[in-house]
């Protein structure tokens, strides 16, 4: 049989253990509830969330969960990661720890305020 890859954030969710499942649902929920006019998406074969263009990305790995918020959003934030291994375009949260919950939604807030910034621009 073909392995094919998820199409949505349902059907990426599944392929993990349920624990890691548990945790991908709060990242989701909480993503959700910080930009409830974001639509659901997987790009770059993984889950996303889009406004005007994609605002935040997430994965899970064994060890990890990945969030993207892209240069932006690991700028802006960067003092608050601590521990947290991190690069220009990402952040690392162990999967044996608690999420930052609450900073995973400012990012994505501040991202979506970012994102409508820059569509309000190009209109005018």
């Amino acid at each position: 049989m073909e392995k094919t890859d998820p199409t949505t954030i349902d059907e990426y969710i599944a392929l993990f253990p349920a624990k890691t499942q548990e945790i991908l649902q709060q990242v989701r929920e909480t993503i959700q509830n910080a930009v409830p006019n974001a639509n659901e998406v997987i790009s770059y074969k993984m889950p996303a969330f889009k406004q005007n263009t994609v605002l935040v990305y997430f994965a899970a790995y064994q060890k990890h969960i990945g969030f993207y918020p892209t240069g932006s959003g690991i700028n802006a934030f960067q003092n608050e990661f601590g521990d947290y291994k991190w690069s220009k375009g990402a952040v690392q949260f162990p999967i044996d720890k608690p999420m930052p919950l609450d900073l995973i939604s400012r990012i994505t807030k501040f991202k979506a305020e970012r994102d409508l910034e820059q569509a309000a621009k190009k209109k005018s």
